[in-house]
């Protein structure tokens, strides 16, 4: 998000900043209690390749599926909204299998003191929905900080960084919850990062929290993330709020095949249809 300071109206604060890494910041959303013992049975080093690899599974399976999206921006004075941006569209493939998108809902932004930018845009698509693949493993320095149940699943818990961050490339920096049943990311809290910081040109990003739910019977599919933040620009704070939802899961095409651990998923087996082993977590309320 990039302020328009030249209508953003300063208030008189008293704060004291303390600075925290998103990776480390308490998650109210109700978590059970962080249990910092190693795992039993398997090696953390073995966890970290098993979901990257499955991460790379869902992934590939992903780009197989349509689906809607929503993405609602506001800025926030008090407890008054005193903007929005919003938008909803279809992620399709047209008839030659190339994915598209269509905008199905796009009223004008009412948005005045920030505004949206290409950055924004890539992170909604890319690095909120995030994926952290066998490919992408190297880019990023991993640590495992314990276990931990959400909900009614038992999850182990990795805070993830960027190793060094390229000219022009996006990032997540944060936590992520890897169901010990499935080993598939169901949760991530964190940032997209870097935030750029030039004189003149100042593009903040907030901390998020995105879900997973088990959409398919396989595959942990994201369906909801919410971020509720403060961006400190050097003109002052301005309180943001974002939500996007991700609805409507469809397989494309009766001959693309879905497979998971070299088994092809059934019909049957998709659109949550199949008989999940593993308990469901549940997303705040929408």
């Amino acid at each position: 998000m990039r302020s328009r300071p030249w209508i953003f109206r300063i208030a008189p604060m008293i704060a004291l900043l303390l600075c925290v890494s998103p990776a480390l910041r308490a998650d109210d959303r109700g978590e059970g209690e962080l249990n910092p013992n190693p795992p039993t049975g398997i090696a953390v080093d073995q966890i970290i390749q098993k979901f990257a690899a499955k991460e790379k599974e869902f992934k590939q399976a992903r780009e197989k599926y349509t689906w809607h999206q929503t993405i609602i921006v506001q800025t926030v004075d008090g407890d008054t909204v005193d903007g929005e941006y919003k938008q909803e569209f279809d992620v399709l493939f047209d008839d030659k299998a190339k994915r598209i998108e269509h905008v199905t809902f796009a009223p004008a932004s009412t948005l005045e003191r920030i505004q949206m930018t290409p950055e924004d845009e890539a992170d909604f698509r890319k690095l909120m929905p995030f994926v952290l693949t066998s490919d992408e493993i190297p880019e990023y320095s991993i640590k495992y900080v314990g276990q931990q149940k959400q909900d009614e699943l038992n999850t182990y818990v990795f805070d993830i960084s960027p190793i060094k961050i390229e000219k022009n490339k996006r990032y997540f920096e944060g936590r992520v919850w890897v169901d010990n049943h499935d080993l598939q990311i169901v949760k991530t809290f964190g940032k997209a990062v870097p935030d750029i910081k030039k004189k003149g040109n100042e593009n903040l990003f907030p901390k998020f929290t995105t879900w997973r739910e088990q959409v398919d019977g396989v595959y942990w599919f994201p369906t909801y993330t919410k971020a509720d933040d403060e961006l400190h620009f050097s003109n002052g704070d301005i309180h943001t709020r974002q939500i996007v939802k991700y609805a409507r899961y469809k397989r494309f095409g009766s001959a693309v095949k879905i497979t998971y651990d070299g088994q092809e998923v059934k019909k049957g087996e998709e659109q949550g249809g199949g008989k999940s082993q593993t308990p469901q977590q549940s997303p705040p309320p929408k």
